[in-house]
């Protein structure tokens, strides 16, 4: 049955929260090609800002989809990648895929 009020179990909800942002997603995509480092993975995004990327990255790694790997080397390394988590993540982005491709034309793709 419908509510008007949202469900605080609602186990959507919570991933809607956890993957909220513009960008969250397109990481996501570009991490699935390998792992990246900081400044190639702002290259590929575009028009991302060195502090959203930074935010976006840490806040994804705090919901366990990312890992920051740290080579503790001078000049400073960081390597993103998935976690297994964020790669359980991947049939869930295939299917939303599917829809916008199908969709396209209905949503103004």
């Amino acid at each position: 049955m419908m509510s008007d009020t949202p469900d605080e179990n609602c186990a959507i909800e919570h991933v809607v929260q956890l993957l909220a942002g513009r960008w969250k997603l397109v990481i996501i995509f570009w991490l699935l090609q390998g792992p990246c480092r900081f400044n190639l993975l702002q290259r590929k995004l575009g028009s991302i800002t060195h502090r959203t990327l930074a935010r976006q990255l840490k806040e994804l790694a705090d919901a366990g989809f990312v890992e920051r790997k740290d080579f503790r080397t001078v000049p400073p390394k960081v390597e993103y990648s998935l976690t297994p988590l964020g790669h359980s993540f991947v049939p869930v982005l295939q299917v939303m895929h599917e829809w916008a491709v199908e969709h396209s034309a209905d949503v103004g793709g």
